[in-house]
């Protein structure tokens, strides 16, 4: 076991870039794979109950991997080098660019970039419905996350951490998904 450790640890040292993308983008297509397990299987009544659906899994395997994995990665690195440190003042304003700059974005993109995988006709529709009340749930998930992230957790280690509080919370964002607007407000 302490091999398999050193040796992931070997990896994540060499390849900080593939390894985190790698794994956040594991985790993400694993909240969204968890999150049709529990609506389509579990939830379901025996009489509407659904196969999985891999083409929505596929989407959030591009999301994850190719899209926020990236953009975790050059963000933080960029935050670190930027705002050195865990005193009170550097945690807040890690905070308040993290989820009033990055999260913005983020929750666009991910919306957006949703609706053209998905083909839709207006792709920003969703993002306009469900953006604020996402923005808020994020609030809510994501301050108290990152105090325990920008206080307690190495900088080499953000993503990854980043991609297990991602669990949960794409979890949260694929059930906002799947909702109306008049169920989620």
């Amino acid at each position: 076991m302490a091999r398999l450790i050193a040796g992931a640890r070997g990896i994540l040292r060499r390849y900080p870039f593939v390894t985190n993308s790698a794994i956040y983008g594991s985790l993400y297509v694993g909240a969204e794979f968890s999150q049709q397990i529990l609506s389509k299987r579990w939830l379901a009544p025996a009489s509407e109950r659904e196969e999985i659906d891999y083409v929505t899994i596929g989407r959030y395997a591009v999301m994850g991997t190719a899209v926020y994995a990236p953009t975790l990665y050059a963000w933080y690195k960029w935050l670190d080098k930027t705002f050195p440190g865990t005193t009170k003042t550097i945690i807040f304003r890690k905070l308040v660019l993290d989820q009033f700059i990055l999260t913005p974005y983020l929750l666009t993109v991910f919306y957006a970039g949703m609706s053209i995988m998905e083909g839709s006709e207006d792709i920003f529709l969703e993002l306009r419905e469900k953006f604020l009340p996402t923005f808020v749930r994020s609030c809510i998930f994501w301050l108290p996350a990152q105090v325990l992230n920008f206080s307690l957790v190495a900088p080499r280690f953000r993503v990854i951490y980043m991609g297990v509080c991602g669990l949960i919370w794409v979890n949260i964002l694929c059930w906002i998904k799947r909702q109306s607007l008049s169920t989620i407000i």
